[in-house]
Order: structure tokens, then C-alpha cells, then sequence
């Protein structure tokens, strides 16, 4: 099942919805006047009629009018006051998408009484296609509507489907919070390599150049990370030594607890939602 004769309505246009919409129209799932965006903010309104010819309001009521999906991508702090207007006005529609953080789904079907609900957590990636997002879904979506939601979440980058809501925490902890700890190996790399004696603009370059080009030489290798790390690490060469430096100050230990504290925080957020 595809996008014609649908209307989509999202709730919050900014990083991660106003990526879903650049993705869809550039995948030409849809056609710009089948999207309506609400969004507080008049001049983010402006800004996606432009570039995309979209429909834009700051009511959230007037958004979903005639909505047959509905995409929650407002922040968490605001989730409730961006569907208090709208209890008991969705009950028809046919699927509803989350990617607001924490928020569980018995929360969002219990308040819209709606419970063809989808969950599901993007990463920043995905603002260039590039993201994973991990993704659930209750029983009440269909498989049209599914493979809709794949459609959706495709525009973002890579997919995942799982069958229980409790891997959301565990998405959010390895690829939600995970750019944040590449984004850290980056900058102590940058500033390694500045202390050694590059510019910075040099150390950035081959800082950033060597993570991307890794993560790709994996992807296309199809080869375990142990086997390529083996590969570039030469007996007692310079490769061995900084290995050997690093484990020595525990990096597995620290990514592993950094993962799993991550992971305890966002469960954490999640009861705070009971």
C-alpha cells in the first residue's frame, strides 16, 4: 500500500519531522500538497512552503482535519499539550506515528483513543538519510499501514522493526544517544591530531574522512570489526601500540557502561511517563 489519496498531518516540523517530510518528497512517496505541517513557529511555516511547497498552520486541530496519518514529532515536553486538543477528534484515523522520545505508546492510544499506534526512535542521521531508526507497532496496524511506516521511516535512512516496545530503550541507548559518542571520538581525535602539530582544519578533515571511510569499508566489506582491526594492526607496529593504549584505559568497559547508563536513563523517563 502506498501514499495516494493519503493526507498527512505532522505535529512539529522541526529536525527530525522536517527531515521525514524532505525524505518523503524526495523519495516522491508523496506530493507536497498531501502534507500539512503544524508548527508553533510562523517563520518554520514559511520555511517549508518554500522549500517544499507544504501546507503549514500553527493549530494542531486544523492539521489533523481530514488527517489520515498522523506523525507526532513534537518534544517530549510538549507532548501533552499538543494532543490535549486533539482527544477524541483522531479516533478514525488509520495510523498514527510517534517519534517523540520516551513517550509510550499506551500513553499516546490512551490519550487520543486511538490505538493504531507506531513507535518508533530515529537518530540525528537521519536529518541527511542517513539514520537508523528502531520501530514498533501495536496490534491494530494493519500491514498496509506497516509497510506505510516502513515507507515513512525509510525516508530517514535504515530500518528496524521489532516486536516489543522495550527495545526502544535499548535503540535509544546504542543509535539515539549513539552519535553523541562518535561525535566524542571525533573531537578528542581532532584534538590529538592538533597536538601533534596539524591546523585544525587539517586534523578535522582526516579525523572525520577516517570514521566516515571506516564505517563504509565495514559496510561494504560485510567483514566483523574484529577482522578489519586485525587487518590494519601490524605486529608491534604503530597500530598495536594505540590499540594497546586504549585498552589499557578500558575503552570497551567505558562504551559498555556508557551504553548501559543510557540505556537506565531513558527507562528511567520512560516510568516518569506512567
Amino acid at each position: 500500500m502506498g501514499f495516494e489519496d493519503v493526507k498527512i498531518a505532522f505535529l512539529g516540523a522541526g529536525a527530525m519531522g522536517g527531515a521525514m517530510i524532505q525524505g518523503m518528497l524526495h523519495n516522491q512517496l508523496l506530493a507536497p500538497q498531501q502534507i500539512i505541517a503544524a508548527d508553533p513557529r510562523i517563520e518554520r511555516g514559511a520555511e517549508l512552503q518554500q522549500q517544499h511547497g507544504i501546507q503549514h498552520t500553527t493549530d494542531n486541530l486544523e492539521a489533523v482535519e481530514d488527517a489520515d496519518i498522523i506523525v507526532l514529532a513534537v518534544k517530549p515536553q510538549v507532548l501533552d499539550r499538543a494532543m490535549a486538543p486533539l482527544r477524541g477528534r483522531v479516533d478514525s484515523v488509520s495510523l498514527i506515528m510517534s517519534i517523540v522520545a520516551g513517550a509510550k505508546i499506551r500513553t499516546i492510544a490512551g490519550d487520543l483513543h486511538n490505538s493504531r499506534v507506531v513507535r518508533a526512535m530515529p537518530n540525528t542521521p537521519g536529518q541527511i538519510g542517513q539514520g537508523v531508526t528502531v520501530w514498533t507497532a501495536t496490534h491494530e496496524v494493519m500491514e498496509a499501514q506497516r509497510e506505510q511506516a516502513r515507507l515513512l521511516l525509510g525516508a530517514l535512512g535504515e530500518q528496524v522493526y521489532t516486536e516489543d516496545e522495550k527495545f526502544l530503550d535499548m535503540a535509544t541507548a546504542v543509535g539515539g544517544s549513539g552519535p553523541g559518542y562518535v561525535f566524542l571520538i571525533i573531537e578528542a581525535m581532532i584534538d590529538a591530531g592538533v597536538h601533534l602539530g596539524f591546523s585544525r582544519a587539517d586534523a578535522e578533515k582526516i579525523a572525520v574522512q577516517t570514521v566516515k571511510g571506516s564505517a563504509e569499508y565495514m559496510m561494504e566489506s560485510g567483514q566483523h570489526p574484529a577482522i578489519l582491526r586485525n587487518q590494519v594492526t601490524s605486529p608491534g607496529g604503530t597500530t598495536a601500540a594505540g590499540l594497546a593504549e586504549l585498552e589499557r584505559h578500558g575503552i570497551r568497559k567505558a562504551i559498555s557502561e556508557a551504553i548501559w547508563a543510557s540505556y537506565h536513563r531513558s527507562v528511567e523517563l520512560g516510568e516518569g511517563d506512567d
